[in-house]
């Protein structure tokens, strides 16, 4: 019953703020500064509009939607043909590779932004959609090319025997038979890589001149100034920046424990 106990303490006490958030967001300025009341009297539900209009949501969120699924699709993509070849494939440097993998992901994403700002501009990228969605695949793959390298390896050999011994060869064998089990692993990949490529806004504030390819964090900063102090508009800004990836999390987070323990270890 303690255990049950902490372990509910500890919920309420994480759900404190996303409540404040969602009262302070349908306060008006006022209700926010006295602090007497949580409950909105009444609900003042234009800070939404208001948010939207004033934070150019607008352009903002389709960018992140396109920037998001651009760079999920692609990490998953790379990562599971990758991470099949290092769980199956025996060829030389197999662990030099995994090793460097294991190198890179020790190393702080903003320790790389020079270089990766200097290898766009070399190659045409900077301040392009293109650019910005490569550097998030980039990013993602290290921690998900162990993840399916993990599942992978956790898979029986005796299907892919039984593949070759039916005449399929290595790219089938994976195709129709080791992808559709790695759905769970695929999943998990695709919540953590949706997450960060969601949340991201460093690399854009380097790569990006033009603020109209800007992610959907771009928004919220037009109210971070001395001369907007309206925190409700903010909070409701805030809502709308994050209930898209709240949203695919709430739908998509069953499988992530499944598909990260399936292989994570291996």
């Amino acid at each position: 019953m303690a255990l049950y106990a902490l372990l509910i303490a500890g919920a309420l006490e994480a759900l404190v703020p996303v409540l404040w958030v969602v009262s302070g967001s349908l306060q008006s300025g006022k209700q926010i500064y006295k602090g007497t009341n949580p409950i909105p009297h009444p609900f003042e539900w234009g800070n939404f509009a208001t948010a939207w209009n004033e934070g150019g949501f607008s352009h903002y969120l389709p960018n992140s939607l396109l920037y998001t699924s651009a760079a999920v699709l692609g990490i998953l993509i790379i990562a599971s043909l990758a991470g099949y070849a290092l769980a199956r494939i025996e060829f030389p440097g197999r662990g030099a590779v995994v090793g460097a993998i294991l190198v890179i992901m020790i190393i702080p994403l903003p320790a790389s932004f020079i270089a990766q700002y200097k290898l766009l501009i070399t190659l045409g990228l900077a301040n392009t959609r293109i650019g910005y969605i490569l550097v998030l695949i980039a990013g993602g793959l290290p921690i998900s090319i162990l993840i399916m390298r993990g599942f992978f390896a956790s898979q029986p050999k005796e299907l892919e025997e039984a593949a070759a011994i039916d005449g399929a060869n290595l790219f089938t064998t994976f195709w129709r038979i080791i992808l559709p089990l790695a759905k769970p692993g695929l999943i998990a990949v695709a919540v953590i890589q949706a997450m960060h490529a969601w949340n991201e806004y460093l690399m854009a504030l380097v790569l990006f001149n033009n603020s109209s390819l800007m992610p959907v964090q771009r928004g919220l900063t037009n109210f971070v100034s001395a001369d907007t102090p309206q925190q409700q508009i903010l909070l409701a800004a805030s809502l709308i920046a994050v209930l898209p990836i709240v949203v695919f999390y709430a739908i998509a987070q069953r499988h992530i424990i499944s598909g990260l323990s399936a292989g994570a270890l291996k």
